[in-house]
């Protein structure tokens, strides 16, 4: 069989012996991923959906069937009341928690992150940073804002929740279930459940919100099945399946995805308006897609794992870990390495391969950031992407990957790289 790729000796041998390593947690993936391609699946016969769904709107997008229908198929696969999906209407993931955060909370509520300090990209919707100041950020509002970290064990803090909650003034506990630029661990829906009870038996008119994002169909609940108020994300990441153009969704109690729609357009049209130009076919084929999309990815950050810390690395979470996103976080130690990782895995993009990443200094951060993304559709983080700041401890946040087999290569290249730099301790 022809080899079309020059691998070290060391990076093949390592390789198999991580796949083998990896073959458990990839029966887990499989039925998780069948679970959810059957939940998924009969909500699309449920809602019976037809060729005429896929029809394109334009203006205003009234009486649009296809718009509607898949609002109603979003919120039964999420376990929720009622919910939006929209690649026109709502940009991206950060836009889409904002027009969440912005269509519940109002001047003088309180948020409270139960999760530390949400990602970077939120920080100017809340008015974390200066430079947010008088853009219109929740602050500006009169909207405060409060956070409880993670303990040192890396659990959610319940005792410091059921104290701040129990005082009755907070008007949204917000979950972030992905870790962000940060080693903590991937929020459960388990520990979802356990946040939702514990507020709404303290505080029944707090709303509890989950960042939804990079964690849809890693299990088989989501947020809304186990008591969350409301659940947001992108659908250039999970959802969307690899197919979507761009986007996000909105899923939860009636009332709240209402005043949510209210902010997405403006009071007295919601979800009423927006002309769908062309765009709903994708989003039905990337929504069908999306539990199989997820579950490639998953196996591809399993692999991961185990190749790297078959090398020696610091990996999180471990191969053997239970998974609840498709994030995993590889601790490289140094610049170099960190540099040659991103390089490397880059070679392995369909688009852009020829491309050579190098740090840069990436407005928002703090520090250089390095990315590596040959992506078929710009910036989409289900397709095999890695990212880091070029900070203590050198980490490299990876995720994505469209199939296993083109995510294996891509991490095999990523640590080849670093073999062939002679980057190894």
């Amino acid at each position: 069989m022809k080899d079309f790729f020059e691998f070290t000796e060391r990076t093949e041998k390592a390789s198999k012996e991580a796949l083998t390593l990896a073959e458990k947690k990839f029966s887990e993936i499989d039925e998780i991923t069948e679970y959810n391609q059957r939940k998924v699946l009969a909500a699309f016969i449920k809602n019976r959906v037809d060729e005429t769904d896929f029809n394109s709107t334009t203006g205003y997008g009234y009486n649009d069937k296809g718009r509607e229908k898949l609002d109603r198929l979003t919120a039964d696969i999420f376990g929720a009341e009622d919910g939006l999906i929209r690649a026109t209407t709502l940009t991206c993931g950060t836009h889409t928690i904002a027009t969440a955060l912005y269509g519940i909370l109002r001047p003088g509520d309180t948020m409270l992150s139960v999760t530390g300090i949400p990602y970077d990209t939120i920080h100017p919707v809340i008015g974390l940073d200066k430079k947010s100041k008088g853009h219109g950020s929740l602050a500006d509002f009169g909207v405060k804002f409060e956070y409880i970290e993670l303990t040192e064990n890396d659990e959610i803090d319940y005792d410091a929740i059921e104290k701040r909650v129990g005082c009755g003034d907070i008007k949204m506990v917000y979950i972030q279930r992905s870790r962000g630029y940060s080693l903590r661990h991937s929020i459960s829906v388990d520990e979802i459940e356990k946040i939702a009870t514990l507020t709404h038996r303290l505080s029944p008119d707090t709303v509890v919100m989950t960042d939804n994002c990079y964690g849809e169909f890693t299990e088989k609940k989501e947020p809304c099945d186990v008591g969350a108020d409301l659940a947001a994300g992108s659908l250039i990441k999970n959802p969307g399946g690899a197919i979507a153009p761009c986007g996000g969704y909105i899923v939860g109690r009636h009332d709240l995805v209402e005043d949510c729609a209210y902010r997405m357009t403006t009071p007295g049209l919601g979800r009423e308006v927006g002309a769908t130009l062309g765009t709903t076919r994708s989003l039905y084929m990337g929504l069908f897609s999306s539990p199989h999309v997820t579950g490639e990815a998953l196996k591809t950050a399993v692999f991961a794992a185990a190749l790297f810390d078959l090398l020696g690395f610091r990996v999180t979470p471990r191969p053997d870990e239970t998974r609840h996103d498709i994030i995993e976080a590889i601790c490289l130690g140094n610049a170099d390495r960190l540099i040659a990782f991103c390089q490397g895995m880059q070679k392995g993009a369909p688009v852009d391969s020829y491309v050579s990443p190098v740090p840069w200094d990436m407005p928002g951060y703090d520090s250089q950031v390095i990315m590596s993304a040959g992506a078929f559709t710009s910036g989409s983080s289900i397709e095999l992407s890695s990212d880091a700041p070029l900070r203590e401890p050198y980490a490299v946040w990876m995720q994505g990957g469209i199939n296993f087999h083109s995510g294996k290569l891509g991490v095999m290249l990523a640590a080849d790289e670093i073999i062939k730099r002679g980057l190894l301790e």
